[in-house]
């Protein structure tokens, strides 16, 4: 009786099917792979575009020295040290205890006149523990001779713009000529100063000069070196050609040198949205200032180790973008004092295509549409769309990462699972809803790897609690590709399947929490 039951049930949900299928399913597919391939080839001709961008600028050899002045500070006899521009450090941190030290004592090992740079510590930490800890740092520091000023708030306002506008604010910062910022983890090297601040003295239209990040934990497990392929393209290309064609780049927030002049007639930090790196950089672009990137300085840092950690983070630069595009479009569009060609750069390229385009595209094209495409076979996609343009995307995507073409197909699923979250924090920021504002300190783990003992109170700390370990999104994802993949082997004629059940694979292994979970250590 309940296996004639079930087959009615299943004969009536086919007959609904199928009744749906031709008025409402079909074309709204259609429009929908229309849509994804507009998009695909929007994302593609911007890619190809900056890949030629980046051959010429290897071919040209248009190095920063030869698009700018530079040349060293020299001594000066009769005015000494007041030669040299007076140079203010911030490091903004939050509970930083495994990384703190690390920073401020890459910061007071920079190599520049002791009485013409101050450091300034900016602890948001609302740990006690940890707040005495840096301070302790901070007078150790100072009992050398460095000039270091450990600076506290009552509040949290603001998150880190907060904290960096208020410490704009302190009567010594005027006699400030640039502002260096460098994250909790971050560990220039003593020459960083030498090589920058030459460019910003020596050219009065530079506002911000960019460094490069290099990633001291890349081979600690898979997500790391799929995270590093994705940043090292970021920086070796998409910040290079916005510099190279004095056209706009973000600034990244941290391991790099503002003009004070210019940061204050931009308007200082804004705390509107999670970008507020990249909503300074806007302003200031507005006003007609230039930025440098130089991928010759490389300052080391820490990638997230956890997917928890990872996914806080892509959600803040995901969600941050697409908000700050809502609230500037138009001011960027009514602006006078830069040229069409500049808006048209910054309002599509920078933000449109790159920032809600790419993510947008990848979810719902690769792990929605074309899915999709194999319940309803009417509907075809053609072969350049779903094989040419990605191919090509995807290797012009590797090629900032040499060393990782081998994991190029691991690249692709993982990032395809990433975009799942990128997509639903673009929209978030575009509609302004719920989690706009959330902000969440990346977690960094320091050195807490490089012993035992800490690689045992890591694994201790990541936990194995049923909430932070099953990702019900992806596992919904999975199981959908799973279905399309199953669907497609039964009863279709492309092949989709081989792909669908890779990528309905790795949905699943985020899913169940296996990646970004077990730590790698030496």
């Amino acid at each position: 009786m309940e296996t004639v039951s079930s087959d009615d049930m299943a004969g009536q949900m086919g007959f609904i099917w199928e009744q749906l299928k031709a008025p409402v399913m079909v074309p709204a597919l259609r429009l929908s792979v229309f849509l994804c391939l507009v998009m695909s080839i929007m994302l593609f001709v911007e890619k190809v575009y900056m890949a030629i961008v980046i051959i010429l600028v290897k071919l040209l050899g248009k190095k920063p020295e030869r698009r700018y002045k530079w040349e060293p500070i020299k001594d000066d006899v009769e005015l000494g040290n007041s030669v040299y521009p007076m140079v203010l450090v911030q490091i903004p941190m939050y509970n930083e205890k495994e990384v703190y030290q690390l920073s401020i004592g890459a910061a007071c090992g920079l190599s520049w006149p002791s009485d013409r740079v101050i450091i300034q510590v900016l602890d948001d930490s609302t740990d006690p523990v940890i707040k005495d800890l840096v301070e302790m740092e901070c007078q150790k520091w100072a009992s050398k001779g460095i000039n270091i000023r450990y600076e506290i708030r009552d509040n949290r306002n603001g998150y880190k713009a907060g904290a960096l506008k208020q410490g704009m604010k302190h009567s010594y910062v005027k006699q400030c000529d640039y502002v260096v910022i460098f994250d909790a983890d971050f560990q220039p090297e003593p020459d960083f100063l030498w090589r920058t601040i030459p460019f910003l003295a020596h050219n009065p239209d530079l506002a911000l000069v960019q460094a490069r990040w290099k990633f001291v934990n890349a081979d600690e497990c898979l997500m790391t070196r799929m995270q590093e392929m994705s940043l090292d393209y970021h920086f070796t290309v998409e910040q290079e050609v916005g510099s190279s064609t004095y056209a706009f780049f973000g600034f990244n927030g941290t391991a790099g040198v503002w003009r004070i002049a210019a940061l204050n007639e931009a308007g200082g930090w804004k705390d509107r949205t999670t970008v507020e790196d990249m909503d300074l950089a806007v302003r200031a672009s507005l006003k007609g200032w230039k930025f440098l990137f130089l991928g010759d300085i490389k300052v080391k840092n820490e990638l997230p180790s956890t997917l928890k950690a990872y996914r806080y983070q892509q959600h803040r630069w995901s969600c941050g973008p697409a908000n700050l595009f809502r609230k500037m479009v138009l001011e960027i569009a009514r602006n006078k004092k830069v040229s069409l060609l500049k808006k048209v750069h910054v309002i599509y390229n920078f933000f449109f295509v790159r920032k809600i385009v790419a993510h947008i595209v990848t979810f719902v094209f690769y792990c929605v549409v074309i899915p999709a495409t194999v319940l309803v076979p009417e509907v075809q996609i053609p072969k350049w769309g779903t094989v040419y343009i990605p191919s090509i995307i995807t290797l012009l995507n590797a090629v900032g990462t040499p060393r990782s073409l081998h994991l190029m197909v691991f690249w692709i699923l993982f990032e395809n699972v990433m975009s799942l979250h990128r997509t639903k924090a673009t929209f978030i920021g575009l509609l302004e809803a719920g989690r706009v504002n959330e902000w969440v300190v990346t977690e960094k783990l320091g050195d807490a790897l490089k012993t035992k003992a800490g690689a045992a109170k890591t694994a201790k700390k990541l936990g194995f609690r049923i909430g932070d370990r099953l990702h019900v999104l992806e596992l919904l994802t999975g199981a959908y590709l799973f279905f399309c993949g199953c669907y497609d082997m039964a009863f279709g004629n492309n092949h989709y399947f081989l792909y669908l059940f890779l990528q309905a694979l790795a949905f699943f292994i985020v899913g169940f929490g296996y990646v970004g979970t077990f730590v790698a250590h030496p």
